[in-house]
Order: structure tokens, then C-alpha cells, then sequence
């Protein structure tokens, strides 16, 4: 059997590794080894952020609903609020009532008022 060399196809595997890591600091995008580590880090916390950024979005949703609530009407809370507009049927996402309260501000106050009233019916 014929001996085989690696050495382009390593050559390429490392230089492919390392100009993933162009930036990162110290021996992280010199060293094959470091870089190798640092990329599988990254990749991680890249995994982890993106799922943090959903997170952060949601939160952020319910802050500006809550905020808008409390320029409708002081005492409403954003709790009953959804409680309110799932009895009524009204099926607007987070986003979407974020966005209509910082878009059109009357839009989402009327959305407030349907969806007290007909809670209240009820």
C-alpha cells in the first residue's frame, strides 16, 4: 500500500481555522491548537446568544406593552391585559402589539378599550 500525505489537505484545515479566527485576541488566531479551541468556544456562546437574543426580544416586547398600558389607563396590568385579549379572541403576538403601540398609539388604545369591555361582559 502506497503511503499517503497529509500535508496540503492539513495545510488547508489550518489556515481555514485560523482565518475563522482573524480577530480574536492573543495566540487564539496564531496557534492551530488555541485557534481550533477558541473557534468551538465561540461557536458556542454564538449558539447560546442566539437564544439569549430571543429572550431579550420577549422581554423587551412586554416592556413597551406595559409601558403603552400604563398611558391608557394607570391601573391596568399587562397580566390582564392578555388575559383580557385572549377571552375576547383577539390573536395579536407580543411583536405585534409592541409594534402597534409604538406605531399607532390610537390603534392600540382601542385595542385596550374592545378588549376591557368585552372582558368585563364576560
Amino acid at each position: 500500500m502506497s503511503r499517503v500525505k497529509s500535508g496540503t489537505t492539513r495545510a488547508n484545515r489550518h489556515r481555514k481555522v485560523l482565518k475563522l479566527t482573524k480577530g480574536f485576541r492573543g495566540a487564539n488566531n496564531r496557534l492551530y491548537k488555541r485557534a481550533k479551541e477558541a473557534l468551538l468556544h465561540a461557536g458556542h456562546y454564538a449558539y447560546v446568544g442566539r437564544k439569549l437574543r430571543k429572550r431579550d426580544m420577549r422581554k423587551l416586547w412586554i416592556l413597551r406593552i406595559n409601558a403603552a398600558l400604563k398611558e391608557v389607563q394607570e391601573t391596568f396590568q399587562y397580566s390582564r391585559f392578555l388575559n383580557a385579549l385572549k377571552k375576547t379572541g383577539i390573536a395579536l403576538n407580543r411583536k405585534m402589539l409592541s409594534e402597534i403601540a409604538i406605531a399607532d398609539f390610537r390603534t392600540f388604545k382601542d385595542i385596550v378599550t374592545t378588549s376591557n369591555l368585552k372582558s368585563d361582559k364576560k
